[in-house]
């Protein structure tokens, strides 16, 4: 890695932090700069889902208090996510390196759609789906079959899961802002851990990458989460939709 590269990846990842702690949608900037610096699609993949495990388990550990009335579906939901994240990286080393880079456009399309109409989707599920009571047998079992396909995309891709979960979360009827938002990021982390564990040992992380990201994503989290107040996310939700836009357009036009 040349040092261009390497202040390429961290600006990536410090503009990543900062749009995360603002609006989310970070990691549209952070897989297509690894892929524009020249690495194989499967290995971007797994580097920058590996670099975004520290921040999800910190942010866990902010969200502890709020899940302490949760504890059944978090052992129940943190379960499912682990197998489903296990099964779709266990997919990005199966299929071939050109068949993921002839997807990478559309994975990256998909994502930008789903950040960009996510209030809009998700309001619309709140008014077409039931309410359930998340303390019954059936929801659980229900939102667990739902979350499992939805975790082996997380596990796969990732981009744009967290949009999902929160689809998934509003299926089970909960209503506590804290209480989603806590088992949105347990989810999240552990399909990023369960990818992890399956992609250590064929080695397809590249931790020198992987460190600069997970040092520029921690510095612009920080910085992001100081000025979040004087900062518009609706204004920053467009720069990351045109930015998503963009990245999309060029992987079309040059894969």
């Amino acid at each position: 890695m040349t040092l261009i590269q390497a202040s390429f990846l961290f600006l990536a990842a410090l503009s990543s932090g900062v749009l995360n702690s603002v609006a989310g949608g970070g990691g549209l900037i952070v897989f297509p700069a690894l892929l524009i610096t020249g690495m194989s699609p499967v290995v971007a993949n797994a580097t920058s889902t590996v670099a975004a495990l520290p921040g999800l388990i910190a942010s866990v550990k902010a969200y502890q208090a709020d899940l302490q009335d949760s504890r059944r579906l978090c052992v129940v939901f943190s379960s499912v996510s682990l197998v489903g994240g296990i099964i779709g990286a266990l997919l990005v080393l199966w299929i071939s390196g050109e068949i993921l880079k002839e997807l990478v456009p559309y994975l990256l399309l998909l994502a930008t759609l789903l950040f960009t109409f996510s209030d809009s989707l998700l309001s619309w599920l709140s008014t077409v789906l039931p309410k359930a009571d998340q303390n019954s047998r059936s929801s659980p079992h229900t939102s667990s079959l739902v979350l499992f396909f939805v975790a082996i995309y997380g596990g796969f891709y990732g981009l744009g899961i967290s949009f999902l979960l929160l689809a998934v979360l509003r299926l089970l009827g909960l209503e506590q802002i804290h209480q989603i938002n806590g088992l949105k990021v347990l989810l999240m982390s552990c399909n990023t851990i369960a990818a992890t564990i399956t992609f250590i040992p064929v080695g397809v992380i590249n931790w020198n990458q992987a460190f600069f990201i997970m040092l520029g994503s921690t510095i612009g989290g920080y910085v992001g989460a100081y000025y979040a107040r004087k900062l518009n996310p609706q204004l920053v939700k467009y720069l990351i939709v045109v930015t998503g836009f963009g990245m999309t357009s060029y992987f079309f036009i040059h894969t």
